[in-house]
């Protein structure tokens, strides 16, 4: 290769004012779909255009300075921000049900019984937390790339929300009238020493395993597999203490670490108050992430998908299994 790069440097002088050309350097020749071991100085073009569309002087030729060309279409080359609206929009990009701010577009996946390509995310970065019961949210919502607190607006409709697995709250607000009159008559009494207390009862609500949605894109063409800064998803692997993992989110980008402990139970802030849930057979990682991550998939060394993550704190994340999250939901990784 070291001999190429006189005639790569004729090539700048001559080509690289050629309407269409975009770019060159140095590189191995394609034959058809076949790649070779011949170098050769490679020529990135926006669209490939039949000879007869060019000018006699706009035609790259065969050799340039006793060595091959070849020509590569490669589109338009433009910054792939992850909170600007990417079409198509891949994982590790900005995404939010219309009410969220903003988290991450984790992955592509297909449904097991209709073959129809989804977005997925988490449930609280698509779904808006819903419970199913709340009204905060409801199938059919817009989903907009990028969220809204990147600026994405009724513009950057990429989908609709079609499916989510409900959170089971850690504490809920007795409704029994029976319960009420009683807290009411203990309160009166209360009071009457204690005029600032109040009592309140309240119910355990079950745990949780998943915190995961989907949307389905408007168009299949809008979405693409590949995750940002990491590439191809090469299906899914198990996940062990002291496996490295990989994510690419949102806000922190690629970030690298390690995990620390499986089979995990905690209680999670949902960031309102004291809305605690509860999570069982979750997984904890050194793993840096921050606020909007949440939805990035977690993969392994070899690009397999291992998890979702969905919460965290400075040092540590915390990510649903993949294959709960695939079964929750009735889909398969891309």
């Amino acid at each position: 290769m070291k001999n190429m790069y006189r005639s790569l440097d004729v090539a700048q002088s001559r080509f690289s004012g050629l309407p269409n050309v975009i770019g060159m350097g140095l590189g191995y020749k394609k034959r058809g779909r076949q790649d070779t071991d011949e170098p050769a100085i490679i020529f990135f073009v926006d669209k490939k255009l039949p000879i007869e569309a060019l000018g006699i002087d706009d035609v790259i030729p065969k050799r340039i300075a006793g060595k091959s060309t070849d020509v590569i279409e490669v589109g338009e080359i433009r910054l792939l921000g992850r909170t600007v609206k990417l079409r198509p929009a891949m994982p590790g990009v900005s995404i939010g049900h219309f009410k969220v701010t903003a988290g991450t577009f984790g992955a592509v996946v297909k449904d097991r019984k209709t073959d129809e390509l989804l977005i997925l995310s988490n449930n609280h970065v698509l779904a808006n937390a819903t419970d199913g019961r709340d009204g905060k949210s409801k199938l059919g919502d817009p989903v907009w790339q990028p969220g809204s607190y990147d600026g994405g607006s009724s513009d950057d409709l990429i989908g609709h929300l079609v499916r989510f697995v409900p959170f089971s709250r850690f504490n809920n607000d007795v409704n029994c009238k029976l319960a009420s009159m009683g807290i009411r008559a203990a309160n009166a009494v209360i009071q009457t020493v204690r005029p600032h207390y109040n009592l309140r009862l309240e119910t355990r609500g079950g745990s949780n395993l998943v915190d995961c949605a989907l949307a389905r894109p408007l168009k299949p063409e809008l979405i693409s597999p590949e995750v940002m800064e990491i590439g191809k998803v090469n299906g899914t692997g198990e996940i062990a203490p002291g496996a490295r993992v990989k994510k690419s989110g949102r806000t922190s980008g690629f970030t690298e670490g390690t995990v620390k402990a499986v089979n995990v139970s905690l209680n999670v802030n949902m960031g309102h108050g004291n809305d605690v849930v509860r999570f069982n057979d979750q997984v904890m990682a050194e793993l840096k992430s921050q606020p909007g991550d949440s939805g990035s998939l977690i993969m392994d060394r070899d690009n397999r998908a291992v998890g979702l993550l969905f919460a965290g704190s400075n040092d540590y994340t915390v990510f649903n299994p993949i294959q709960t999250v695939c079964d929750q939901l009735g889909v398969d990784i891309v």
